[in-house]
């Protein structure tokens, strides 16, 4: 899942794709490097200027029937938290309804029902949108992850949104320390095994800077590292920036684990 933010301040580019013919490069380069889900945006998701539901949905709407006039058997994504700009963006043709704030609003699910679209099922602790400042606590993070992704799932099943379009995400560091996000990314096998496709989005997050005291723009070994762990515990939706160094890790997972082959077999064969 490549990401292109359709917004002037989001944490990792600052902006590189909030120009239109910006996006629609991005968004060629991504598929080229091997996305198979393209995730747009229009709000930054940490605090920042205020985003009206209006502005949000310029700012991606239309972006969207672009893409999807360019591609049309590409799988696009709406990162989202209000059903209204869900709504919109699936008319122009977005798939999936990526609802990066957990439910927060509820009418989310029947959207992604009218639209016959996937969702994301997220855990982000009880947080409103955006909200930055936190005391985040757990008695198992990994338990209150499992157990609010999949009551959102099962909410989806019970409300027509189709059993293989349900996708349950941990969320790093959304409502989570840093040791809650390692624990999460340790523990991940624990989510696989309730048995709905697991997101993760651990690009370049505050969790690996925290870890290694690494600045944004240094973060991308890190980025790697975790993303091997995750994809051998079974995560099968990536959500990040470096798209063809993402598209090289999990495939190399995926031939380790015996469910891909290698593209050359020559060494020692004679």
């Amino acid at each position: 899942m490549g990401i292109v933010n359709r917004t002037p301040d989001s944490f990792y580019d600052n902006g590189a794709t909030w120009d239109q013919q910006h996006a629609l490069a991005r968004v060629e380069q991504a598929i080229h490097d091997g996305a198979d889900i393209i995730d747009i945006g229009g709000v930054k998701a940490g605090a920042g200027d205020p985003v009206d539901a209006a502005e949000e949905a310029r700012r991606t709407v239309g972006f969207i029937a672009a893409v999807r006039e360019r591609h049309p058997s590409t799988v696009i994504s709406i990162d989202t938290w209000r059903s209204s700009v869900a709504r919109e963006a699936c008319a122009a043709g977005a798939d999936l309804i990526n609802d990066a704030w957990g439910g927060y609003d509820p009418e989310m699910i029947n959207v992604a029902a009218e639209f016959d679209a996937a969702v994301v099922c997220t855990h982000t602790g009880g947080l409103e949108p955006r909200t930055d400042r936190f005391t985040a606590s757990y008695d198992d993070v990994v338990a209150d992850a499992i157990a609010a992704t999949t009551r959102l799932a099962d909410r989806a099943l019970a409300a027509g949104v189709a059993a293989e379009s349900i996708i349950i995400d941990p969320a790093h560091d959304f409502g989570k320390t840093t040791l809650h996000s390692l624990e999460i990314t340790r523990r991940l096998d624990e989510l696989v095994a309730t048995g709905w496709p697991v997101l993760v989005s651990v690009s370049n997050k505050d969790f690996l800077g925290e870890t290694l005291d690494l600045p944004t723009d240094r973060r991308i070994p890190a980025t790697l590292a975790a993303t091997a762990i995750c994809a051998f515990q079974g995560a099968q939706i990536h959500r990040v920036h470096q798209v063809a160094e993402v598209r090289q890790v999990v495939d190399f997972v995926a031939s380790v684990r015996g469910e891909r082959e290698p593209s050359t077999i020559i060494r020692g064969l004679g």
